[in-house]
């Protein structure tokens, strides 16, 4: 029997802080929540271009964009996926505001299994028999939430399906992660920062009235949206893939704690029930996950350099997987 290979510390240090960073995400914008979350989305997207664009001008030098876009379709793609980042973080950022950080947790446990829906929908995949129990549990847990509340999980789904469909953009785009999320920074920009001078010359913008503490806030926000995007793009290079796999789980079970132990949000045995179906149906995927990732290898694939966060952030690029290529690699299975 082949010794399991052993884990890179750094790269398993640099996952487990990103998702880490990703969980406790919703304590930072709580504090902004006197903030219109449109305006809070709109220096979110012109600080963090300011610093990735930043980062990349050090690191790499002018030739960055030149070299990012490259690929064929890649602008076109990076405009939607731009699009719906941004439709992923208002949701997010107003779930977070108006007290809903429990729902918001449940988009990101509910996450992984949009992404193997969307395999099935839309690449055509085939599912072997755990993970279609696996969506089935799932199921089951979104309707009795929908039953219990009168109304299905509306942010939950939300969220879920806008970073699923983001995810399955960026896994065919030929774009490194930080890249991608400059370039989708740099799309938005004039958007964000358009809306902002609109809100100002109106009298009711947030920024530089006086309060140095919300503004200090607004703009490191930008720094810690790409910051765990950065340590992660680092870890999950040098750890396993099926432990990538794992951690991801982090970020929603650190968001759910902080809506309810520190934040005071209620999650009762009803919910409860809700909630255990769905991490029911993620134990079983990722018990087959685990499982295939013990089995002999399979002839040489491309390789994806990294697992799609399940949470706020952008998706890295499978490296040997050509930009109009209609396969997940991580789902082909």
């Amino acid at each position: 029997m082949t010794p399991a290979p052993s884990v890179d510390r750094r790269g398993l240090f640099a996952a487990v802080f990103a998702f880490a960073l990703w969980g406790v995400f919703p304590l930072y914008w709580y504090l902004l929540k006197a903030v219109p979350a449109l305006q809070i989305i709109a220096h979110r997207v012109i600080w963090c271009g300011v610093f990735v664009v930043g980062y990349l001008l050090l690191r790499e030098g002018s030739g960055w964009l030149r070299q990012a876009l490259a690929g064929r379709k890649v602008g076109r793609m990076l405009v939607l996926s731009s699009v719906l980042i941004s439709c992923n973080w208002g949701i997010y950022i107003w779930a977070v505001t108006s007290g809903r950080v429990v729902d918001a947790s449940l988009g990101y446990f509910i996450n992984p299994l949009v992404n193997v829906l969307l395999g099935v929908v839309v690449l055509h995949e085939r599912l072997n028999r755990a993970q279609w129990l696996a969506v089935a549990v799932a199921a089951l847990g979104v309707l009795w939430l929908t039953l219990v509340h009168g109304q299905p999980p509306w942010i939950a789904l939300a969220l879920a399906c806008s970073f699923g469909l983001y995810g399955l953009i960026r896994k065919t785009a030929a774009v490194d992660a930080v890249p991608g999320l400059a370039i989708e920074s740099l799309i938005l920009f004039p958007i964000a920062l358009g809306w902002l001078l609109w809100v100002e010359w109106q009298g009711a913008g947030a920024f530089a009235n006086g309060d140095l503490t919300s503004d200090a806030l607004l703009v490191f926000g930008g720094a810690l949206t790409a910051l765990p995007l950065i340590g992660f793009a680092y870890g999950a290079r040098r750890i396993p893939y099926s432990l990538a796999g794992l951690l991801q789980y982090i970020a929603p079970t650190l968001q759910l704690l902080c809506g309810v132990l520190l934040l005071g949000e209620s999650f009762d045995a009803l919910q409860a029930v809700g909630f255990g179906c769905i991490w029911a149906a993620l134990a079983i995927y990722a018990a087959d996950g685990w499982r295939r990732a013990q089995s002999p290898p399979a002839p040489a694939e491309p390789h994806c350099d990294a697992h799609v966060p399940s949470v706020d952030g952008a998706a890295p690029v499978c490296e040997g997987v050509d930009a109009d290529a209609s396969v997940v690699p991580e789902q082909r299975r």
